[in-house]
């Protein structure tokens, strides 16, 4: 098992958290630098010419996105079987370690030019993914003890920090890729990569106590852990898996952004700007810049209303996120409508995308990862947060799905279509709020101080 309950509270505190966040905070930035910065481009390399000072595949739309939702999903349904490697074998700080090195190992193949490199590095990623989300995200929630109403803040400083990573990658590799050459937009993700497993590995002095496995000899616990989930577990389990569906039509949605959405910003959109035209990929990193600079203010606005007695529940979080995000599809609806009338449209609409997109995902994303932690059984910790990112990855091969689908339908009625759909899902959730409240038995009525 993996022992995620010991917090490090009793250790250095760094701004009213515990300093193992901030080790955790810096891995996962250069973590998601390497990642989004290989995903800035790999839509883009593909469908690239195959001649010219920086050839691609010369890949159709439909072939590359469709190779895109395959590789998305199966980056995060590693995650299952990178859980089950923490629960059972490592526990979760030594299979992050493991990740973490199979992940450089996977950026780095990718600098190498030739296409059977391609796909044995993004094999090397797939696997290195796996073996580190699922387990970085549940060693934030073992810094922190059950009821102490922290930890949803901590992991919106934990998600920050992914996103000022994910916030550079763009920037940095996305120009160094599309100007000088796309296998060394790859190399740069790499050092990102390599940078991050230094952090960690240095910073294990802070983590003392968390993400540790305890074989069956020493584990106190040990018969606990045999017994079958109660009455209450089981419950919990079923409204986890209710907040799964959730985050498959969210990501399904919103991760049209490395798809079909990176192919709008370079294809369709007047992307010039006093003069100078914007590189498509740096289009990825709106989001981020957004999470950054709204992160704390969502967080706030949820924790006020909170203390204010308002319903202000993960359960309702999420859908809400799921509506607002909706709302935004229907500025891309309306960027269609633009193209359609002048054969071009402002990056302008993108950008408000972006921006709902981002309120809806701060008002999802980090709270998912913080309500797993609240209500999975202790026995399955890290097997529960792989099914959360499992279920990312069915989100990721839902946006390949209806990005290979707009090449036909029409990118007008796959905008449309996800917002009318997820304004009217997240709605039937907030309907049914009570009742599944009561699902998790109390997980949430935690301390307020």
């Amino acid at each position: 098992m993996t022992d995620q309950t010991i917090p490090a509270q009793s250790g250095r505190q760094i701004f009213g958290h515990p300093a193992g966040l901030y080790i955790l905070f810096f891995t996962e930035l250069w973590e998601r630098f390497s990642y989004y910065g290989m995903r800035a481009l790999l839509v883009l390399y593909m469908t690239a010419i195959s001649t010219g000072d920086n050839p691609g595949f010369g890949w159709s739309n439909e072939r590359a996105l469709a190779l895109y939702g395959w590789y998305t999903m199966l980056v995060y349904i590693s995650s299952i079987p990178g859980g089950w490697l923490a629960d059972k074998v490592l526990g979760q700080k030594k299979t992050v370690i493991l990740g973490g090195a199979l992940l450089c190992i996977g950026h780095g193949i990718l600098a190498i030019d030739h296409i059977t490199a391609f796909y044995t590095g993004l094999g090397f990623i797939i696997a290195g993914v796996g073996c580190l989300k699922p387990n970085i995200s549940t060693m934030v929630g073992g810094l922190y003890s059950f009821k102490d109403e922290r930890r949803d803040i901590g992991f919106t400083i934990f998600y920050i920090g992914i996103n000022i990573g994910a916030l550079l990658a763009p920037i940095a590799c996305g120009y160094l890729g599309e100007r000088y050459g796309w296998h060394l937009g790859f190399g740069l993700a790499a050092i990102g990569m390599f940078i991050g497993q230094m952090v960690f590995v240095w910073g294990q002095k802070y983590l003392k106590g968390v993400g540790d496995f305890i074989g069956d000899k020493d584990n106190p616990d040990k018969e606990l852990m045999k017994k079958p989930l109660t009455a209450v577990e089981k419950d919990r389990v079923k409204v986890l898996l209710i907040s799964f569906l959730l985050v498959i039509l969210f990501w399904g949605a919103f991760e049209q952004a490395g798809g079909l959405l990176n192919l709008w910003a370079d294809q369709n959109t007047n992307r010039n700007f006093l003069g100078w035209e914007i590189p498509a990929s740096w289009f990825q990193s709106v989001n981020s810049f957004f999470i950054i600079t709204l992160g704390s203010l969502v967080a706030g606005f949820w924790y006020r209303r909170k203390l204010k007695g308002k319903e202000a529940s993960s359960l309702f979080k999420m859908p809400i996120g799921l509506v607002i995000q909706g709302i935004g599809f229907f500025f891309m609806a309306y960027s269609a409508l633009e193209f359609a009338k002048t054969d071009s449209t402002s990056f302008i609409w993108l950008i408000m995308f972006y921006l709902f997109s981002t309120v809806g995902e701060l008002c999802l994303s980090p709270v998912s990862l913080s309500f797993i932690t609240k209500l999975a059984p202790v026995k399955y910790a890290s097997l529960m947060m792989g099914a959360y990112w499992a279920a990312t990855g069915f989100g990721n091969k839902l946006a390949g799905e209806l990005g290979v689908y707009s090449q036909n339908a029409g990118e007008f009625e796959i905008f449309i279509g996800i917002s009318i759909f997820s304004v009217v899902a997240g709605g039937l959730v907030i309907m049914l709020l009570k009742p599944l409240k009561r699902l998790t038995h109390g997980a949430e009525d935690l301390a307020v101080s």
